[in-house]
């Protein structure tokens, strides 16, 4: 295993990459500061959040339009800094344990709730086992099966006190894994993981959804919430590294047309804004774009639970009907790879390398497949006419041109006429997540340097899966890597799962994720991580 820490240290150093989820839009939406130290003497930096936040509950708002909000509010044992890797936050060190199992992390004396109150090691136990728990159906939950009981409580096989996870007193949290996992200090910095201030919670079970019941533990505190309008935070005085904090204020809006977004950049109502698709070239050209790496991808998922997609050449005609290429070329025109499997680039292989250079190429584009394909398989159904499709995407302009692109293309290719949809992102994620998508826009944001995070979404029972696909063999193979110690076996279990994903073709890969933004050129000092959390804890204002 420690072969195995020292290669994934040193990707995450090398190629910035860390850490899962998933993301609202086809760029990511966030914005900062207008006309540089704003109001009067105070700096304030203008975003977007693009749209309404999911949820500021740690264990559910598990989405980038949550995350890059709720990671400027609140804070984890321990927080990724400016080089991507996790370093000490509310907890000011930690002791592992000879064989890679326990972990006791010390909490600092100053650590504070934004209401004054001390954050306790008591408030960690009971975020996450309260994350843990079946009732709660948190769709991070798999993020804590590293921890030993924590699956089983999940599942309703056990129960809150096999979790091991336990306040030996107010300022030491002890955490025992079921087996050494070397990306465990990553895994934490997630959302998932911060801490609730339980005096408030036992209070008020509501506490997180309107700013004048909100406390937090981060740089900044809510200070105003108008729903599907706008947020303001400001500077957290009780946090335990306010002396870092440079921001007075940060202003919110949610704008999720990237052309409107760009104009009000334009107009300084914004200091950072997406790359409007019509205008990414010119802009680039112009050297006015900023790119920055990101550990993700956007692709389509069928639904295997409904008709015609519970045919496996169907969803592989409707798979080999999409160019790639030709979609980020000319309809998203970025500056984004297209994708041909589901790990990004950029994650390590047991020797070192990068795994998608090991792995293999998926879903080329070959229309003469693709229309004998769904002719056999329509045979198989005894099809005469291909039940009406839907294809589903969240609202946002980028993603309706896509969308409209694949329309065009299946009606190219496979002579089929594509229905479209399109609904907000709370409303889309829902749907969803409850299977009543037939065909469906997504995206994933790896939260840890490691191939295992991304394939382990499509397991039977995660949460993340939401296709109604499901493979004995492909859940096997997931389980053995996450317990193998063997990195050259691990490797194999994983590379061999991918096959299987794509032989069954449950999902259609669309592009890899970067980061193309617009930034005034006064703002310094924000960070974009790749695993899709936007951090302002350094953020200035020249």
């Amino acid at each position: 295993m420690k072969k195995y820490l020292f290669l994934v240290v040193t990707i995450v150093l090398s190629l910035a990459i860390v850490g899962c989820s998933t993301k609202q839009s086809s760029t990511s939406g966030s914005s900062s500061g207008s006309d540089g130290a704003s109001s009067g003497s105070k700096k304030v930096l203008h975003l977007n959040n693009g749209n309404e936040p999911t949820s500021f509950d740690p264990a559910q708002g598990f989405d980038a339009v949550s995350w890059n909000a709720l990671n400027n509010l609140m804070e984890g044992l321990v927080r990724l800094g400016k080089d991507n890797n996790p370093e000490p936050a509310m907890a000011e060190k930690w002791d592992i344990s000879d064989d890679g199992k326990t972990y006791t992390f010390h909490i600092r004396s100053n650590a504070k709730w934004s209401n004054g109150d001390d954050v306790t090691a008591g408030d960690f136990e009971y975020a996450w086992k309260r994350m843990l728990d079946p009732k709660t159906a948190s769709p991070a939950a798999f993020l804590g099966n590293s921890i030993a009981g924590a699956e089983a409580y999940n599942s309703g096989k056990g129960s809150a006190d096999d979790v091991k996870v336990k306040a030996n007193d107010d300022k030491t949290l002890e955490v025992t894994l079921a087996n050494p996992d070397a990306a465990f200090l990553n895994i934490i910095t997630n959302p998932c993981f911060f801490p609730i201030d339980k005096k408030v919670a036992d209070k008020d079970a509501n506490w997180f959804k309107e700013a004048k019941t909100f406390v937090g533990n981060g740089p900044f505190t809510l200070k105003d919430w108008q729903h599907n309008s706008k947020m303001v935070m400001e500077k957290n005085k009780n946090y335990w590294d306010a002396d870092t904090v440079k921001l007075d204020e940060v202003d919110w809006a949610m704008v999720n047309d990237s052309n409107t977004e760009y104009q009000m950049f334009q107009s300084g109502d914004l200091d950072q804004a997406d790359v409007p698709a019509d205008l990414s070239a010119q802009l680039v050209k112009q050297g006015k774009v900023t790119v920055s790496p990101e550990a993700g991808i956007e692709f389509y998922r069928f639904n295997t639970k409904m008709e015609p997609f519970q045919n496996e050449k169907i969803r592989k005609a409707f798979a080999l009907a999409v160019d790639q290429e030709e979609l980020v070329k000319y309809v998203i025109k970025s500056q984004e790879k297209p994708a041909h499997a589901f790990v990004s680039p950029g994650l390590p292989d047991a020797d070192g390398k990068d795994f998608r250079a090991q792995g293999k190429d998926y879903n080329k584009y070959d229309a003469n497949e693709a229309k004998k394909l769904l002719k056999e398989g329509m045979a198989e159904e005894g099809y005469k006419t291909l039940p009406q499709v839907t294809l589903t995407y969240n609202t946002d302009d980028t993603n309706k041109k896509v969308a409209e692109a694949l329309q065009q293309k299946f009606k190219e290719v496979l002579g089929v006429n594509v229905k479209l949809a399109n609904m907000e992102w709370n409303v889309f994620s829902d749907q969803q997540k409850a299977l009543k998508l037939q065909f469906s826009r997504s995206s994933f944001i790896n939260d840890y340097a490691d191939p295992l995070n991304s394939l382990i979404s499509f397991t039977t029972d995660s949460s993340m899966n939401r296709t109604g696909w499901s493979n004995k063999k492909y859940d096997q193979l997931i389980d053995q890597a996450g317990k193998e110690t063997d990195e050259a076996k691990r490797s194999q279990d994983l590379h061999q799962a991918e096959d299987i994903l794509f032989d069954e073709a449950p999902i259609v890969p669309i592009k890899y994720y970067d980061y193309e933004y617009l930034q005034k050129d006064n703002v310094k000092d924000v960070i974009r991580h790749p695993v899709g959390y936007l951090d302002l804890k350094w953020a200035d204002i020249k």
